[in-house]
């Protein structure tokens, strides 16, 4: 059974940085990864992915801002928001992908974690 754990969100200033940790399990470590997040009164929306091979796509709106990593040995996936804006305010959710060489999203989601950018 995949397990899926986010962590790293929390209450940041606009223009402040955070990061965040996607912990899987249960399932082998080369499947692409990605990170969604939904805000209040608007559907979920990819933020960007990773594949095996370390390719990347990033949202337009998070481009230059957000990076995303991965750790195969620990399957885990990180996200790097720097320059944050309240427009990114929202719930993360990580996703275990469906294929290794391109990202599909699963079934398997993690509980979310709450970024909020506010003054």
């Amino acid at each position: 059974q995949v397990q899926i754990a986010e962590s790293g969100g929390g209450l940041v200033q606009p223009g402040g940085s955070l990061m965040l940790s996607c912990a899987a399990s249960g399932r082998f470590s080369f499947y692409a990864m990605g990170w969604h997040r939904q805000a209040p009164g608007k559907q979920r929306e990819l933020v960007a992915s990773i594949v095996n091979g370390g390719s990347t796509f990033y949202a337009d709106s998070v481009k230059g801002r957000f990076t995303i990593s991965r750790d195969n040995a620990k399957i885990t996936v990180y996200l790097q928001m720097n320059n944050l804006t309240p427009e990114d305010t929202g719930v993360y959710y990580c996703n275990l992908g469906e294929r290794s060489s391109f990202y599909v999203p699963s079934t398997n989601w993690g509980q979310g974690t709450q970024v909020t950018v506010s003054s």
